[in-house]
């Protein structure tokens, strides 16, 4: 329909503005960033900012669908004036459609100690803002090797 109305109008233009993939990662990686940031800034409402209406949150095995239900499980880590644990991306990813990316990082605790390392499914939503669809924390192995 918008096709059609360019058509006979004339007035649109004849192709969308596009971005490169290194800048959809700069912006994904400042995402995360700011993600991680409303954890140590303790901003719960900034946190839930991040967070796709259809999300799903791991914590090992078991899954917690949907935003609201995401905000009630991780309210729990805002509790306490200092974060109990911090995080940063060191990868990221994006598809060639510009629409989905990953990111993945260490995991800290309050003493910089890695614990886990996190992977996260982001989706451009709109314009310029990615929400957090799939997040997965894995513990880090403290095992001896064979």
């Amino acid at each position: 329909m918008i096709a059609t109305a360019c058509f006979f109008l004339g007035a649109c233009a004849t192709s969308l503005p596009s971005v490169s993939i290194a800048d959809l990662k700069q912006q994904v990686t400042a995402t995360e960033r700011a993600f991680a940031k409303s954890m140590s800034d303790r901003d719960y409402a900034a946190f839930t900012s991040f967070i796709s209406t259809d999300t799903v949150f791991f914590s090992g095995s078991q899954a917690t669908t949907g935003k609201d239900q995401v905000a009630i499980l991780w309210k729990q880590y805002f509790a306490k004036p200092d974060a109990p644990f911090s995080w940063e991306p060191d990868q990221v990813e994006v598809l060639p459609s510009g629409n989905l990316a990953m990111s993945s990082g260490p995991v800290r605790d309050v003493h910089g100690k890695k614990i886990a390392t996190f992977t996260s499914v982001w989706r451009l939503e709109a314009p310029g803002i990615w929400r957090i669809v799939f997040d997965k924390g894995n513990p880090v192995c403290d095992c001896a090797g064979p």
